[in-house]
């Protein structure tokens, strides 16, 4: 069993595809497959099951990945201790939104930037399904997510912060004046949202939704689009709180009475049973320290 081997194994079992692995350890398809063999030979099982044009681990290949995974992490861990080298480096690939990018990373940001000069921090905008999914086939390294949820199928996860969302209107709304309003009150009114996946959006467009109703939601790129179109009096929309605190604070727009009847989490994510490097480990501590806020109790961990 050679090292070479186990890691073109991990990253097959990672992808589920030979063609894929190939191309991101720079091999050719026909090397990927020989290296499976050799591993399989020496083991005396089979890995993958082959399905026509798709692949899935066997009961082998799964015990396998998590010994491989392991060893792997020790030669990493070996190499460094060695060589001596001079700190964490390299390139983390991280699913991201613009909520979190913009205004909850940059005390993270800056704190790399400073403290780990040589760690390139690879950021890729992303909806959350498409993030998890990611994950999941090892093209992000790890990833922040906005959901209801806080426990996904094949990840772990971390939450930082329960999510405010705010309600918010151009000043002088009319709706503004009332001490309260319902679902039915909202049905009347155009709103801004960000594209369907995302999550608060998603929420919010189910709860004003019935039978007869489909709500009017106007789709803009970014939430700083978002932000200009409500206050030149477009119409409302329904935001992560962080996003639009400046704004209110300067009396640019306005907070309607609305308590939205579910709660977001932001989470940071990875594919459950992967090696975490040490720069990836780095990462998710220091995520932890100084993007996490108190979460409710019983809100899963």
């Amino acid at each position: 069993m050679e090292i070479r081997h186990l890691v073109t194994f991990q990253k097959v079992a990672t992808l589920l595809s030979f063609t894929r692995a190939a191309e991101e350890l720079s091999y050719a398809q026909s090397s990927v497959t020989t290296q499976i063999r050799a591993l399989e030979t020496s083991l005396g099982a089979e890995l993958f099951d082959r399905l026509g044009g798709r692949i899935r681990l066997t009961p082998a290949g799964e015990k396998l990945l998590g010994y491989a995974e392991q060893i792997l992490a020790l030669v990493d861990a070996a190499r460094a201790d060695v060589a001596g080298d001079d700190g964490p480096s390299g390139t983390l690939v991280i699913g991201t939104m613009e909520s979190v990018t913009s205004y909850r990373m940059p005390p993270l940001l800056e704190y790399f930037h400073h403290r780990y000069p040589k760690v390139r921090l690879s950021l890729r905008p992303s909806l959350c399904a498409d993030t998890r999914q990611a994950l999941r086939q090892g093209t992000f390294d790890i990833g922040f997510l906005l959901e209801e949820e806080t426990r996904h199928p094949g990840l772990e996860t971390v939450v930082l912060a329960e999510e405010p969302l705010t309600l918010v209107a151009a000043p002088g709304h009319p709706l503004a004046r009332r001490q309260e309003l319902s679902a039915t009150d909202l049905r009347s009114l155009s709103v801004l949202a960000t594209e369907a996946g995302c999550a608060y959006r998603d929420l919010f467009e189910a709860e004003l939704r019935d039978a007869r109703y489909t709500a009017p939601f106007l789709e803009f790129g970014t939430i700083e689009a978002i932000k200009k179109g409500v206050a030149s009096g477009l119409g409302v929309s329904l935001l992560p709180t962080v996003t639009v605190a400046a704004e209110l604070e300067k009396g640019e727009m306005t907070a309607l009475p609305w308590d939205a009847p579910f709660s977001v989490y932001t989470q940071l994510a990875w594919r459950a049973g992967r090696r975490l490097s040490r720069e990836l480990k780095l990462f998710v501590e220091q995520a932890t320290r100084l993007m996490r806020e108190d979460v409710p109790p019983g809100t899963p961990g």
